[in-house]
């Protein structure tokens, strides 16, 4: 899902003008899990106003289906 998600997304970008995505998708069984800090934890329900993405492109991501 996460691959076809990004296909789906970068399809959008693309179409705008927009770079590639380069994040990287992996198992998540490769690394070592932290939890972040007490005052990350629960972040939007502490300041429900409290996050704005810096790289927001105006787009909406695409309806994706698995099947």
């Amino acid at each position: 899902m996460a691959e076809l998600t990004r296909a789906a997304y970068q399809a959008v970008i693309t179409d705008r003008g927009y770079g590639d995505i380069t994040t990287q998708i992996a198992p998540a069984s490769d690394f070592e899990y932290f939890y972040a800090e007490d005052h990350h934890q629960q972040y939007l329900y502490k300041l429900p106003n409290g996050y704005r993405c810096h790289a927001n492109t105006g787009l909406a991501l695409p309806v994706v289906s698995s099947s």
